[in-house]
């Protein structure tokens, strides 16, 4: 990095840093003057014509946590090529961020497409799709994030999520067990990952894609942050699939802010009985498309399609599909005595078939002891 480039990247990290200047002050500031460095060199009478006397007073004080945050960024870059630093001003800068209402000053992205970036590959050329959803699904939900993310990851997309529990972490994992890419945008700073019991994921999204933040280093996981993310999340994004969510869900803010960015929204239907399924139908009946495949959100999209489970025809285990216990079942939630009353086995039967059933993958058992049916691969 030249002497050029570290005083240019440490003027962006001052403008982040500087309290009372939020993004868009920051963004005035920079059609004024034209660029990070230029605007420290302002007098106090250049500054007014942009701002209030606060805002002077912010830029002309140097944030005290500037120098060690400097010294860790720069730590932070020297460990590897596999990171960098992007502002709003560099030709690196994701184009499809530049027209949400908020594009973040700063990114800082962690993994092995820094390279290709930095060689002028740009996201948008990696058809991203949004994938989100609850922190808290069903087994089904969660197993419905992995299979269509590993379509679409067998189909060259690369999916786009924020590394939360359950249907964030089951699509990125999905995508990687398809061999795709993906990008996962996060709360917190890139030396940190939340929640912890993904670090061997964040370090196999790593290796497969990215891991993007526009906190700077040493961020803890704040809950403001993480809502603020997903506005990047749905920017990079042609569309956003809703998987579950509650009615007062943070996925709802994703696939709100990709109807006002004038992307896609998608959603999977749910038992009108459960809690994670009201979100979607809420979408749905608001224009969501509902999706059933991932072939359905593809072919909405008008990309081409590459299936490689199109080439293999699909295998129904038609016997267990016809198992009594799942006709009495059906796809809601039930208890053993509502299962008992519709069957009229004897509770060790039952318990011995529903046993059975969940060893075969075909049945999960819910917190609380209900039983649900899983739907086919």
């Amino acid at each position: 990095m030249s002497a050029q480039d570290t005083a240019e990247l440490q003027a962006w990290l001052r403008l982040l840093l500087t309290p009372g200047v939020g993004n868009e002050s920051a963004r005035k500031l920079l059609a004024a003057f034209g660029s990070a460095p230029a605007i420290f060199e302002q007098s106090a009478v250049a500054l007014r014509e942009v701002g209030s006397e606060r805002l002077v007073s912010a830029i002309q004080t140097e944030p005290e946590e500037l120098k060690p945050q400097w010294k860790s960024t720069l730590d932070w870059l020297a460990q590897g090529d596999d990171r960098c630093v992007v502002t709003l001003g560099d030709a690196a800068y994701p184009a499809a961020l530049l027209n949400i209402s908020d594009p973040p000053l700063m990114l800082f992205l962690l993994g092995s497409l820094v390279p290709k970036v930095g060689a002028g590959v740009t996201l948008e050329a990696l058809n991203c799709l949004a994938m989100v959803g609850s922190r808290n699904p069903t087994p089904q939900g969660e197993v419905n994030a992995r299979q269509f993310a590993q379509s679409f990851g067998e189909a060259g997309w690369c999916v786009v999520s924020g590394m939360a529990l359950g249907i964030d972490g089951a699509a990125h994992d999905g995508a990687l067990m398809g061999g795709g890419h993906t990008v996962a945008v996060v709360g917190t700073g890139l030396d940190r990952v939340y929640p912890k019991r993904h670090l061997d994921l964040a370090h196999r999204i790593a290796e497969r894609g990215l891991i993007i933040s526009e906190f700077p280093l040493g961020t803890p996981p704040l809950t403001a942050n993480f809502p603020r993310r997903n506005r990047i999340i749905s920017g990079l994004s042609h569309g956003t699939l809703v998987i579950e969510a509650a009615l007062q869900s943070g996925s709802l803010i994703t696939a709100r802010l990709a109807a006002e960015q004038g992307k896609e929204v998608f959603a999977i239907p749910g038992s009108i009985h459960s809690p994670q399924s009201r979100g979607c139908h809420q979408l749905v009946k608001q224009g969501a498309k509902l999706v059933e495949s991932a072939q359905d959100v593809l072919e909405e999209l008008l990309l081409p399609l590459s299936f490689a489970a199109a080439e293999t025809p699909e295998k129904t285990p038609e016997p267990k599909a016809e198992h009594p216990l799942l006709k009495a079942l059906g796809f809601d939630a039930a208890s053993l005595d509502i299962l008992q009353a519709r069957t009229g086995w004897p509770t060790a039967q039952l318990q011995a078939q529903l046993l059975e059933l969940e060893l075969c993958g075909e049945v999960a058992r819910l917190p609380g002891g209900s039983f649900v049916r899983m739907a086919c691969a």
